[in-house]
């Protein structure tokens, strides 16, 4: 039974690994966000939005067309009166026509503020695609950590699988000479078991980042994406003394204040609109009537408009106001929520580098000397199976303290730009 669940894990660990090969795509970040600025859908379609938006204003420009209509046309003969002069060869001696062409002339400015409006429509749609790039560049840099970090542990616990494999077949020979127990030959099998357990769910967790990853670059399913770049802190050096530059580049620079001043502008532009809309359009016509006035042929001109007796546009200027006020709040919102954010991130950032600050840069070539001397002198059978495994579990401990910390640190320091607003 042992052997079978041993040949299962075996088979499920190579068969991820033969999927890999299939059509491994080796990039690095630079080449990774290189190809997501070129290729990603979600900002295609925002850039599309702007071209909308555009469009808009191109719309708002155009004056309204001019009305033409044509009526009290008879298409029967009528007897009992005046003959008049045929319009087409002979047709039309007993026929009434009349024709009139009217033009909408928008007063107060409406047309000029619609333009403005639309324009700030416009760099509200500019702004939207901010967001999304700043929403989108998180995404994909801490995803692209969290898959470098996962390859550093496949590293260390591929490493370990290789050295312990090596261990168990000793011990396995050992105890077909009956130099051993059958009990310290089972604790190392299922040391090893248990590891490659540990990278089949690492496999997992990449096979899940990589969904997410080839979304957001727009690569094929069947492609498997190495990431070249090993896992580094920062090289940023970030201190409290940036704190304020940083708060007042947030209020100019993020997208969401942006967005929500421009929300106050297209209100405060909507409210001239909307007291403009009360002083009503003036319609100019131009009519001709053919035989049905005491002149045969009849000119005449004529203006019309509405009277702003019941309708004001109190309703809608009374809203465009409120709207005004409840725009001011959200931006004020928005730039107190930036500077909390702010605060909250360096202030998690700045904590685990003291952390990191206190490993030693030579500390992991040293665990890695320690653990070949352990290695070698458990095989001499100078070290106990305890004491082998007990540094082994220090050992794999201290390396993921070390990998956590700076994938901690990245995601820390992606924070800190995405709530600033830009790439520091």
């Amino acid at each position: 039974m042992k052997k079978i669940i041993i040949t299962l894990l075996y088979v499920h660990i190579f068969g991820f690994f033969s999927a890999q090969n299939s059509d491994t795509l080796k990039i690095g970040r630079k080449e990774a966000e290189s190809i997501f600025l070129t290729r990603n859908l979600d900002l295609i379609t925002q850039k599309l939005e702007i071209s909308q938006a555009e469009a808009r204003v191109v719309q708002a420009k155009f004056w309204p067309n001019p009305k033409l209509t044509i009526n009290e046309v008879n298409l029967w003969r009528t007897y009992d009166i005046e003959e008049q002069p045929a319009l087409i060869r002979n047709w039309g001696t007993n026929t009434q026509v009349s024709a009139e062409i009217e033009q909408v002339i928008q007063t107060a400015g409406k047309r000029r503020k619609n333009i403005e409006l639309q324009k700030i429509e416009v760099e509200g749609e500019k702004y939207e695609l901010q967001e999304v790039l700043r929403e989108l560049k998180k995404l994909l840099r801490n995803t692209i950590t969290e898959i470098v970090y996962n390859q550093e542990q496949q590293k260390l616990y591929q490493n370990q699988i290789s050295s312990i494999e090596k261990l168990t077949k000793s011990y396995q020979n050992q105890l077909e000479q009956g130099n051993i127990s059958r009990a310290e030959y089972i604790r190392l099998k299922a040391q090893e078991i248990e590891f490659k357990k540990k990278l089949i769910s690492l496999q997992q967790e990449i096979t899940e980042q990589q969904t997410e990853l080839k979304a957001l670059l727009i690569i094929p399913a069947k492609s498997y994406i190495v990431i070249s770049d090993d896992l580094h802190a920062p090289e940023k050096e970030l201190s409290e003394l940036e704190l304020p530059k940083w708060l007042e580049v947030a209020k100019e620079n993020r997208p969401d204040i942006l967005i929500a001043k421009n929300k106050e502008k297209s209100a405060q532009k909507n409210l001239e609109l909307q007291n403009a809309l009360r002083t009503p359009d003036i319609a100019v016509s131009v009519g001709y009537d053919r035989g049905g006035n005491i002149m045969k042929d009849f000119v005449g001109f004529g203006v019309s408009f509405d009277l702003p007796i019941f309708d004001r546009n109190k309703g809608n200027i009374q809203e465009a106001k409120l709207e005004i006020t409840k725009s001011g709040y959200e931006t004020r919102k928005n730039i107190l929520k930036s500077e909390n954010e702010i605060v909250a991130v360096f202030n998690n950032y700045t904590k685990t580098q003291e952390i990191f600050h206190e490993i030693d840069d030579s500390y992991e070539t040293t665990l890695d000397g320690m653990l070949t001397s352990h290695e070698k002198n458990f095989r001499l059978r100078n070290l106990s199976m305890l004491e082998y495994m007990d540094f082994l579990d220090t050992y794999i401990s201290n390396k993921m303290i070390i990998l956590d910390t700076k994938k901690e640190l990245n995601q820390y320091y992606e924070n800190l730009q995405y709530v600033v607003g830009q790439d520091l």
